[in-house]
């Protein structure tokens, strides 16, 4: 039986009025100063106000040192960013929605002329095979990551989380998807590591569960903690970054047995199927948690989101919302 996209639901203790949220979206909106305009933050507080039950921000970046991959991106690091902030959210309670702060580090999609450190990371010295589209030149060859970096990025979320706790959100989405860090761990695709960090599913699996962990000790056990995950990455877009139903069903089974509340899962078409097989996204990952399922990807009416939710609990909505 088809779920109604204004029945509600819960959310550990978050009583949802609807099943319909606005998706994360890059805008690239902020000046120096890491805060986005005000015609930004006013589009989130009036579709909190026309009913959506989800608002999340586009995603934030995780530091001040190798995380920014676009000019523009948003922090949530000062108190000046936080107390802008702090208005939005409380908005969006007051009008029965929750908030979500998505928070990411872009690695090997940096760029090196926006990024504070001059320097782009990632798990391997793996560069997307395409060109910048930004720059119209091809991307530079990452830097291994260390020991030491991987501290620091880790590090970086979990300041970050805690910026998004004091500014009011209700929740924290760690972004896993779309070819950005974190994803280029999890994906043989960019990870060619030899050591804890590479090779099997669950050593790629490592270096997510190490910021899920770390994030989930510095916000109250009341607030929600979210995991995007993706098939698809922004550069090489053709590339599938999971070889099989199999491997993708087995991160979402380390995913599962995380602490996380929440499965956000992205795609280009939320109907179409997947890895060769008659079932798409959301029912590969469902056959594998009970974990709420978000799904976003060509929902843009009323009947695409009521068939979406034959396979997922909430729908994610972006190009639509705007």
């Amino acid at each position: 039986m088809n779920k109604d996209i204004f029945s509600p639901f819960k959310i550990k203790q978050f009583s949802l009025k609807n099943r319909i949220g606005v998706a994360p979206m890059t805008r690239m909106s902020s000046a120096e100063d890491g805060i986005p305009r005000k015609d930004v933050l006013d589009f989130l507080v009036t579709r909190a106000k026309n009913g959506t039950s989800i608002v999340y921000t586009e995603a934030i970046v995780t530091d001040y040192e190798s995380a920014q991959g676009y000019p523009g991106q948003a922090r949530m690091l000062t108190q000046r960013q936080i107390d802008t902030w702090k208005p939005v959210t409380e908005t969006i309670r007051e009008q029965g929605s929750i908030s979500i702060c998505q928070i990411f580090h872009c690695g090997r999609m940096a760029w090196k002329d926006v990024n504070p450190a001059k320097r782009v990371i990632a798990p391997s010295p793996v560069k997307p095979a395409q060109d910048n589209p930004l720059t119209g030149t091809a991307y530079e060859t990452p830097d291994t990551m260390s020991q030491f970096d991987i501290d620091h990025v880790i590090n970086g979320f979990v300041q970050t989380a805690k910026g998004a706790i004091a500014a009011g959100f209700d929740g924290v989405e760690i972004h896993c998807a779309h070819g950005y860090l974190v994803s280029q761990f999890l994906s043989s695709y960019s990870n060619k590591r030899q050591d804890q960090y590479g090779g099997s599913m669950e050593n790629r699996f490592r270096f997510a569960g190490e910021i899920i962990e770390a994030v989930k000790k510095v916000i109250p056990e009341e607030k929600l903690l979210i995991a995007r995950i993706s098939n698809w990455g922004i550069a090489d877009m053709q590339v599938s970054l999971f070889e099989n139903s199999a491997e993708w069903q087995k991160m979402v089974e380390l995913f599962d047995a995380s602490s996380i509340d929440a499965i956000s899962v992205s795609t280009y078409d939320y109907s179409q199927k997947a890895f060769g097989t008659d079932k798409n996204m959301a029912a590969l990952t469902r056959e594998k948690t009970q974990l709420p399922i978000m799904i976003c990807g060509k929902i843009y009416n009323r009947m695409t989101a009521m068939d979406a939710l034959k396979d997922a609990d909430i729908v994610l909505s972006g190009k639509s919302m705007l």
